[in-house]
């Protein structure tokens, strides 16, 4: 697939003052999550404040065409990993490959800090996702559940780089 046209990525600098408009896109990028996974998304506990936080401790990555934010990726360091979360697309610009630059964008960024793997988690239901991922080199690792459930609601997922 070829590079999104006009899109490019970019880091999330310190200075960064759209972070409602950047908390909005998360959420409607994740919208047709509710009601179809339980527990509910992570991305309900957050706010623009808390992204502002996030970005603090982590390493945010944005999808740009032509000044719009079209997406965006949040990177944590691990000991021999680069983990990734809060992957979110326009709605309206999804299938247009912007993800993949995001999820290509992000095994560069661990390679250049000399991580072995990028890793990350996609809840059990959302089976497109999981196949998305597989798509792009990643294999299932671990199934867990999350605090007071008895069943598995998360895939862990991983691509090794070196």
């Amino acid at each position: 697939m070829d590079r999104p046209t006009g899109v490019f990525v970019t880091q999330i600098r310190p200075d960064f003052g759209r972070w409602e408009e950047l908390y909005s896109l998360i959420m409607r990028s994740f919208a047709y999550m509710d009601g179809v996974i339980d527990p509910p998304s992570s991305a309900h506990l957050l706010t623009a404040e808390r992204l502002k936080q996030k970005a603090r401790q982590e390493i945010g990555l944005l999808a740009l065409r032509d000044g719009r934010i079209a997406g965006c990726v949040f990177t944590q360091e691990r000991a021999d990993t680069l983990y990734v979360g809060k992957l979110a697309v326009e709605p309206d610009l999804q299938g247009q490959g912007i993800g993949r630059l995001l999820m290509q964008a992000a095994e560069d960024l661990a390679v250049s800090r000399g991580k072995g793997a990028v890793e990350l988690q996609t809840r059990i239901e959302l089976d497109g996702n999981h196949r998305a991922f597989v798509r792009l080199g990643f294999d299932e690792t671990e199934r867990t559940a999350h605090e007071g459930y008895d069943r598995a609601t998360s895939i862990t997922m991983r691509k090794v780089l070196l």
